[in-house]
């Protein structure tokens, strides 16, 4: 199925707009296929990874479906984790953006429910939140669902890993009947198919369909950056590489402008190419980029389609495409004609498993390369130099400058200072030196470093030390519900733990240390307030898996 523009859907003008704003034009393959069929009132079982755009495949059509003379809650959200309850109340805020009197609250554990009470009480018109804290309000009576909708269950497959099953069927089991229920989960074990079964009327199963994809011989690289890195390492490569054309994907129509206006500024001849860009501009850029005018095209995936050009050495992800479809197309773009092509991706945190989905259905060699140096650049235009040097001396292009050069020597070495006597080669360097520094002209700013030594746990993993063990009655359960309660990690993800009389540790995705150290300060663990930092101890203790035990409901 060719994905759909959004403004073929059939869409309120405000949500059109406020889509605009977000910067996207085009529907990814879950949000095609759900939206229309959300939209008509199916009840839909959508399976799809994180990062397929499936928050906007319900989110869409849930704000569509508000009623604003209704009282009370029209539309529930329930999603595994705080951190994933707070992302969808600020995406479906973004897509309400110029709806008048559409009301979202999140509701979750770590949060003061008094707070949340006093929230309640300006009547939201959607609810998104934590089973716990779901369940909490339900108890207290401060959350009626009389004129409920619809009911969503975002990444079901990970709330049933986190223990969620039982909360799940209490409040499905308490929320009108007459409802329209909609499920997302990225897998469709047993357990989801049951809950289908219990309480959908005739889900309709959407599964964004992957083709088998051939992926061109183009040497693909990826890096780890941050986002605030990415300027620098794209500017870093293409001096390095000294690639004369180029072209970079971004995700975003908002992107692709800022991306251009900061090229700009660093002096590359850049443009941008999108869907908002009138067909008279659209074809002048691309009229440019083919004859060699424009260094760097920066694009999205609409704008880019038909883009035939031989030459292009480079092509950059600067986003992470949303699909592994968009990444094929995305390099074919270079090595065409028989000629040589690289692909550089840019990975920022958990975009590292989006990369390996599109490694897996590509069945494609993405190699893992640092980003470049300050001195990689200098050596590179050293080089270059040198070599434009070499032609110099081999068309004897330097002879009328030669009595410059033996006047000068004369000149210097004619004070009879011994210590300061050259030659015809210490001119040369000195030359050298002088257009050398001209040539880099290298901004001094600290090196980029993305990849930081963390405490040693296994690849990918940091290993963090808390403050509790086995004389606080603390069992792995304990710490993997903490962990997961606190942040978005699923819990699966959370490595070794450690147990000792005092203290604890445990293994968490390298991406998520920070969050994991952030969200879980003065947290409180079986009564203790703990302190939890990164260890510096090796690693050689007894290891508990994690698929030893269930983990229950946090509040």
């Amino acid at each position: 199925m060719e994905n759909i523009i959004f403004k073929d859907l059939n869409l309120s003008d405000e949500v059109q707009k406020a889509i605009a704003d977000m910067g996207f034009e085009e529907a990814t393959p879950i949000q095609s296929l759900s939206i229309p069929r959300i939209l008509e009132g199916k009840d839909v079982i959508g399976q799809a990874q994180t990062g397929t755009g499936k928050t906007c495949a319900f989110g869409i059509p849930a704000i569509e479906s508000i009623d604003t003379d209704t009282e009370g809650i029209q539309i529930l959200v329930i999603c595994p984790t705080r951190e994933l309850a707070i992302q969808v109340s600020e995406e479906l805020k973004n897509v309400s953006k110029y709806k008048k009197d559409i009301r979202i609250l999140p509701v979750y554990g770590g949060q003061p429910i008094d707070r949340q009470i006093s929230a309640l009480k300006k009547r939201p018109q959607i609810i998104v939140g934590t089973p716990g804290r779901i369940m909490d309000h339900m108890r207290r009576r401060t959350l009626k669902f009389g004129n409920l909708k619809m009911i969503v269950l975002d990444e079901a497959d990970e709330m049933l890993n986190m223990g969620f099953r039982e909360d799940i069927d209490t409040i499905l089991e308490k929320v009108p009947e007459e409802k329209q229920t909609v499920l997302f989960s990225a897998t469709m074990p047993d357990e989801i198919l049951e809950l289908t079964k219990k309480y959908q009327k005739d889900p309709i199963h959407i599964m964004a369909a992957h083709k088998q994809l051939t992926v061109p011989a183009i040497e693909q690289y990826y890096l780890e950056v941050s986002e605030s890195s990415k300027l620098e390492v794209l500017s870093r490569i293409i001096d390095v590489n000294n690639i004369k054309l180029s072209l970079v994907f971004c995700n975003t129509k908002k992107r692709v402008d800022e991306l251009a206006s900061s090229l700009q500024s660093r002096g590359y001849a850049a443009e941008a190419l999108h869907g908002d860009m009138k067909q008279e501009q659209r074809d002048k850029v691309m009229s440019k980029f083919r004859k060699g005018r424009i260094e760097v095209l920066i694009a999205t995936d609409v704008a880019a389609r038909g883009i035939d050009v031989n030459d292009v050495e480079a092509v950059f992800n600067y986003d992470v495409p949303n699909d592994e479809e968009y990444y094929v197309h995305r390099i074919g773009r270079t090595g065409r004609a028989g000629k040589a092509g690289k692909a550089f991706t840019f990975v920022v945190g958990r975009e590292i498993y989006k990369l390996k989905d599109i490694k897996r259905y590509t069945k494609s060699n993405v190699i893992f390369m640092k980003p470049p140096t300050l001195s990689d650049i200098e050596e590179n235009k050293l080089g270059m130099l040198m070599d434009k040097l070499k032609s110099a001396v081999d068309d004897k292009q330097y002879t009328k400058y030669t009595r410059n050069v033996e006047s000068f020597i004369e000149e210097v070495n004619s004070h009879g200072d011994e210590d300061n006597y050259i030659t015809s080669l210490d001119v040369a360097a000195a030359l050298l030196k002088l257009l050398s520094e001209k040539v880099m002209n290298v901004e001094t700013v600290p090196d980029i470093d993305n990849n930081d030594e963390e405490a040693d746990g296994e690849q990918g993993m940091t290993r963090l030390f808390i403050n509790v063990g086995s004389i606080n009655k603390i069992q792995p359960r304990h710490i993997v519900e903490s962990i997961a309660s606190c942040t978005n990690i699923p819990g699966k993800l959370i490595g070794a733990i450690d147990i000792f009389d005092k203290y604890t540790f445990v293994e968490v995705p390298r991406e998520y240390a920070q969050q994991v150290l952030a969200s879980m300060k003065n947290y409180t663990i079986k009564g203790k307030k703990i302190n939890i930092e990164k260890s510096n101890t090796q690693r050689k203790f007894k290891r508990f898996k994690n698929s030893d035990y269930a983990v229950k409901s946090s509040r």
